[in-house]
């Protein structure tokens, strides 16, 4: 399965996120990876649907991958895949009904995942994994970009790649939080397929360097 680099916008320039957006993806990142937090699931408050729409009516027309961590979320599901997400992931604890909400995601074209917190277990995630396109294990605890990566996670990656190989899982496995040059290797060594980093891109001079070292890392 090819390395996916997805940043995230959290850490973009909001006063010219279309450039930005633009500059990454000419750099050599593959997905755009939105982070919406609603001050009420996590302590913070940052992107609605409309960053979602004006990216795509500014001309980006590549994959949108939003994380939501918000409840409840299935409002939400229909106004970002309405606004041109690609893939919608959510906490299995901001839905009353987990199939439903996957459903919800599929019915309106968009591929569906689900987002494990770094103390959770990932039982949930292979309860529904024939169901989900992507498991998105967070490395950090959600709210707050910037923050170190949490090493006990690798074994959980390990643990999360072993099972969906045993059962022929075509779903990615994405993993979120502290990832940096420095620590990709090892999240690919554990079975990661899809990166999503914030500071690590957006914090740096050169996007296109930043970006072809950690592919060269994880190759």
């Amino acid at each position: 399965m090819d390395k996916i680099i997805a940043p995230s916008i959290l850490s973009a320039d909001f006063a010219q996120l279309g450039k930005e957006v633009e500059d990454v993806i000419n750099s050599g990142a593959d997905w755009i990876h939105f982070d919406v937090m609603d001050n009420h699931y996590v302590p913070n408050l940052t992107v609605g649907p409309m960053v979602c729409k004006s990216l795509r009516e500014y001309g980006i027309k590549d994959f949108i991958d939003v994380h939501l961590m918000v409840e409840p979320v299935d409002e939400l599901v229909e106004m970002f895949a309405k606004a041109g997400a690609d893939l919608i992931s959510f906490h299995p604890s901001a839905t009353n009904n987990i199939s439903e909400t996957i459903k919800l995601i599929k019915k309106h074209g968009c591929k569906a995942g689900m987002a494990i917190n770094p103390p959770e277990t990932s039982d949930i995630a292979k309860e529904y994994l024939n169901e989900l396109d992507l498991v998105l294990l967070m490395s950090v605890n959600p709210g707050f970009g910037g923050q170190k990566f949490i090493e006990d996670v690798l074994e959980k990656i390990k643990d999360m790649r072993a099972y969906m190989d045993k059962n022929e899982s075509v779903a990615r496995l994405e993993v979120d939080g502290g990832i940096n040059a420095e620590n990709i290797k090892d999240v690919s060594d554990a079975g990661a397929d899809t990166f999503v980093l914030g500071s690590a891109i957006f914090n740096t001079d050169d996007y296109q360097n930043t970006i072809s070292t950690l592919r060269n890392n994880i190759s």
